[in-house]
């Protein structure tokens, strides 16, 4: 039986042995290097397809952010920012609510304040005066309730008019 004293500056990888051992799993660094995996693996493991479709639809989502004026960006910001908020309390009243709505919101969120940074930039606004003027836009906004809880309330109000009909 053969003894292995392992030292505190030996090095460990978890890679599978090609050789016939009892003791599998496990090289040592020094002893037997690293193989990097052949060109044809990584190519029968990768599928761009998926990708593909979703750069696609990305491109597409871009363009409709867009054609839309710098008005119409800010009043979607605003809406999806409430949305946002409303799934937070959703979240955290512990009701139902789908998780990758965050994300996606987010998302959208981003994108059109890139868009909006885009339209800045060409206009020739400074870093700073973007910001202040960020900060301004924001002092403005009117709150108002996000539109699914608009939706929500004029739903609850024709159920109490049928009901009291």
């Amino acid at each position: 039986m053969a003894n292995l004293s392992i030292a505190a500056s030996s090095s460990f990888t978890c890679v599978p042995s090609s050789t016939t051992s009892a003791f599998h799993g496990i090289r040592i660094s020094h002893l037997c290097p690293y193989r990097k995996p052949s060109a044809s693996y990584v190519r029968a493991t990768y599928s761009p397809s998926p990708t593909v479709v979703m750069m696609a639809k990305r491109e597409e989502e871009l363009k409709e952010i867009r054609t839309k004026s710098t008005e119409q960006l800010n009043e979607e910001i605003v809406d999806l920012k409430g949305e946002l908020f409303m799934l937070r309390l959703q979240r955290s009243a512990r009701n139902e609510y789908k998780p990758s709505e965050f994300r996606r919101m987010h998302k959208r969120v981003a994108r059109m304040l890139t868009v909006k940074r885009e339209r800045e930039i060409e206009e020739g606004i400074g870093k700073r005066l973007s910001r202040k003027l960020d900060r301004k836009w924001k002092k403005s906004i009117v709150p108002r309730p996000p539109p699914s809880l608009k939706k929500l309330q004029e739903e609850e109000a024709a159920a109490e008019a049928k009901k009291s009909a």
